[in-house]
């Protein structure tokens, strides 16, 4: 929740919010004193506390008994962003480095977490309304959340998961999950046709369904065998299997099956991981990957940011093909 101390905040957050989205340009009138108040249920010294704090910064004027309007849409370096992230990881924090460096010093951003927990989501939002300019939100999976964002008092921005409903609604930088995954394996069909059913292991809950959706086209496309399974556990590997592996604990549990069986892998079976690190370079030769650019998505984001027009752009993936194919 806001404070009192700083409930002011929503007046000087709205009309900077305002201008970042081109809604108030240079001579455009605020909203008045009384419609700040019934707005934001404020007193009317809260609300001129705000607009005074706007004046003294240059940003807007006022004409005796006519209102206030503005005057400077220069705020480079007004931007407070709220960064809402699902989990921290390598590819996330080349996403985090890259937004950061494109946003330059035009921006404070402030990180935060919800580890795909719906409370803690919806209380990390709740809390920082009214405190930002902007808020850029990685909801995974979640929802029903467009009421809440609605809610949110500034410029709303999605990350990573496309959510139909919203389309249109804010600025996104998204991955096309189902598509990504079928054009990734027609990519690499000359490396894959050496096997005979495609296997993709990852749970649920979390991460996205749509990349099964996108494996089973192909393979319907194309002919071959598919699973869909959560776990690798009690789950013997089998000569001429092709598998989509989300966690890399499942990676180790392949290599160490291969190991045990003397297959070979890129021969006897192959291995696909979603998610480019470092260590997958090295890793038993090298593991194939197929990743969405996290450097592109922060700069997209970025990119973004500073438009005035909402868009919804689709991330590029990249196949980087190694031993494991």
């Amino acid at each position: 929740m806001t404070s009192n101390g700083s409930k002011y905040k929503l007046i000087v957050n709205y009309v900077i919010s305002g201008i970042l989205s081109g809604t108030y340009t240079e001579r455009s009138w605020l909203p008045s004193i009384q419609d700040f108040m019934k707005k934001y249920n404020l007193s009317r010294d809260t609300v001129l506390k705000g607009l005074s704090e706007l004046k003294s910064k240059g940003i807007v004027e006022s004409k005796q008994g006519i209102g206030y309007y503005v005057v400077s849409t220069r705020i480079s370096h007004q931007q407070k962003i709220f960064l809402l992230f699902n989990e921290f990881n390598s590819f996330k924090e080349e996403l985090y480095n890259s937004l950061i460096n494109s946003l330059g010093h035009s921006a404070s951003v402030n990180l935060y977490f919800h580890n795909y927990n719906r409370e803690v989501f919806d209380t990390l939002i709740k809390e920082a309304n009214g405190k930002y300019t902007t808020y850029i939100i990685m909801s995974g999976k979640f929802e029903g959340v467009g009421p809440m964002l609605d809610k949110l008092n500034g410029r709303v921005f999605l990350l990573d998961h496309f959510h139909k409903e919203l389309y249109g609604k804010y600025s996104a930088v998204c991955q096309n999950f189902e598509k990504n995954t079928y054009e990734a394996l027609v990519f690499g069909h000359h490396h894959i046709k050496k096997y005979s059913k495609f296997i993709m292991v990852q749970k649920e809950e979390k991460e996205p369904y749509e990349r099964y959706y996108g494996m089973k086209r192909f393979c319907k496309e194309f002919g071959y065998n598919f699973e869909y399974i959560h776990t690798l556990q009690n789950k013997p590997i089998t000569k001429g299997e092709l598998y989509m592996v989300v966690n890399d604990h499942d990676i180790v549990e392949l290599i160490k099956q291969v190991e045990k069986k003397n297959f070979i892998i890129g021969k006897d079976i192959g291995i696909i991981s979603y998610n480019e690190t470092p260590l997958k370079e090295v890793l038993a030769g090298g593991i194939t990957t197929l990743s969405t650019d996290f450097k592109t998505m922060g700069t997209t984001m970025a990119e973004l940011i500073e438009a005035k027009t909402i868009r919804t752009v689709e991330n590029p993936w990249k196949l980087t093909i190694r031993k494991s194919l």
